[in-house]
């Protein structure tokens, strides 16, 4: 059980879609050369290479980068490597690459959660003076009463829920500190809550983006009885009447710069 690209097709198309807001806050420009860290299925990366000279795209999942191939067949300007966050610097050295205008992420950062300063520093090392960050992720409280139960059922089963947990989603206070000791000027950074409809329901989601913690468990039958309990806790406040389901995303919108 691990990232699929056709579950992500499924269950949430609406994260690449609502990825729009942070793609124009980049203002890509005509002659510019833009990293995409953590390009996934290839949306993003299709629509900012309409707006630039040229793209990298980046991702940890061989099925996400050989999805956006697919996407991005028709796009002569857009190469991508397969590769975890935390080593872009390391990839960026060994492979001889010029610094980069800008680095654009939509809803990866929050997966990097083993070195988060890592990753940071490794941005900064990919891009010119004064190239600009412009990124999405999860903020403290995202998706916060799924996470909380997550956790609370494998606690419950004599598991470490929090050590199991993927996800780095920090405040606008810690992750702009972050940002200025390494090297960024911030130039907005900002919390933005935002309920979202789910276009299936929680299993799908919990099917999605809850691998880590459902891997865990020992078999098929406690792993739906994870999945049971945690809808029907969910069910009377993120249901709608119409029987309609929603999570309450709080998203983390960053523009920062390298400081000359």
């Amino acid at each position: 059980m691990a990232w699929s690209s056709d579950n992500y097709n499924i269950h949430a198309p609406y994260v690449p879609q609502l990825g729009n807001i942070i793609l124009e806050m980049l203002e890509a420009q005509p002659k510019e050369r833009i990293l995409d860290f953590g390009c996934g299925d290839g949306y993003l990366t299709k629509e900012l290479a309409k707006k630039c000279e040229s793209v990298v795209g980046l991702d940890a999942n061989e099925d996400m980068i050989t999805k956006a191939k697919m996407v991005t067949k028709d796009a002569p300007n857009i190469t991508y490597a397969l590769l975890d966050g935390h080593d872009v610097a390391a990839w960026f050295d060994r492979t001889g690459q010029q610094p980069f205008d800008a680095v654009f992420s939509n809803a990866t950062l929050h997966w990097l959660k083993k070195d988060p300063i890592k990753v940071i520093q490794g941005i900064h090392h990919v891009l010119k003076p004064n190239g600009r960050f412009v990124a999405e992720m999860g903020a403290f409280t995202n998706c916060g009463e799924i996470h909380t139960a997550l956790i609370t059922a494998l606690n419950r089963r004599g598991y470490d829920g929090k050590a199991l947990s993927p996800w780095y989603f920090p405040s606008v206070e810690v992750y702009a500190s972050h940002l200025r000791k390494n090297g960024f000027t911030v130039e907005t950074i900002e919390s933005v809550p935002r309920p979202t409809e789910l276009n299936t329901d929680i299993v799908g989601w919990l099917t999605t983006f809850g691998f880590n913690f459902l891997h865990a468990l020992k078999s098929e039958e406690e792993c739906q009885q994870v999945v049971s309990e945690i809808v029907e806790h969910l069910r009377p406040c993120y249901q709608r009447e119409d029987g309609k389901w929603f999570v309450m995303y709080v998203r983390l919108r960053v523009v920062a710069y390298k400081k000359i």
